[in-house]
């Protein structure tokens, strides 16, 4: 069982914020701000604690791992001051294991994410050189019941074509036009509120692990499986 839960106190904060997206009302409510918060930073150590049990994370407090509510509006055409919504990530630890995972708390926008979101020009060049030679592993890999039954298919911005030295009718094609290599779960309210919703978070993460995995081999080796150093 879970010792930390998100309060409904939280959503009900970022609900008010959502329609009061100012600094005079932020700062008369600051209290409010201030014991959601708190709440999501217990919420994010447990969550970290569960997930050093299978796996290394570079973060060593869950406060780490959180993103500041206040929004750098100075190159954005949207100026309103605070993200409506709690979010934080975990990066995985050692140059061997790649990937990372990101929770995003907003009231009916709840979800969790995996993968990549920004591959470096070289380790998108590896990618695709291991699409290129092994796709039938990329299918049998993606087609992988965890990831089906827990997020579906894979997601993430792609290339309007083919990218360059790859032919458009290549069998794989849709594989080497992403540009981003992203799973996703939603959860609900009801389910963000729940008591072992960090237990059911963690376990979504888990699942990840086939394809974070087999992600981590590709991009710590090269085309002959030797590994890079």
């Amino acid at each position: 069982m879970s010792k930390t839960a998100i309060k409904k106190e939280t959503l009900d904060f970022l609900k008010t914020l959502s329609k009061n997206n100012n600094r005079d009302w932020f700062n008369a409510h600051k209290d409010k701000y201030i014991a959601a918060h708190e709440n999501m930073i217990a919420f994010a150590d447990e969550l970290l604690g569960q997930m050093q049990k299978h796996d290394k994370i570079e973060d060593t407090t869950g406060k780490n791992s959180l993103f500041r509510i206040y929004r750098d509006v100075r190159f954005s055409k949207d100026k309103t001051p605070y993200s409506c919504r709690f979010s934080g990530g975990f990066q995985r630890a050692t140059k061997k294991l790649r990937g990372g995972y990101y929770f995003h708390i907003e009231p009916g926008k709840s979800f969790m994410a995996g993968g990549f979101w920004g591959p470096e020009p070289a380790d998108l060049q590896r990618i695709r050189q291991d699409i290129d030679q092994n796709h039938k592993d990329w299918k049998k890999l993606l087609a992988n019941r965890s990831l089906t039954g827990t997020f579906g298919k894979l997601e993430g911005e792609q290339m309007s074509s083919a990218p360059r030295g790859y032919a458009k009718d290549h069998p794989a094609i849709e594989l080497l036009r992403y540009k981003q290599y992203i799973y996703r779960h939603r959860f609900t309210d009801k389910e963000v509120l729940d008591k072992d919703f960090v237990l059911k978070l963690n376990d979504a993460f888990k699942k990840l692990r086939p394809f974070l995995n087999y992600m981590s081999e590709v991009l710590t080796t090269n085309a002959n499986g030797e590994p890079i150093v």
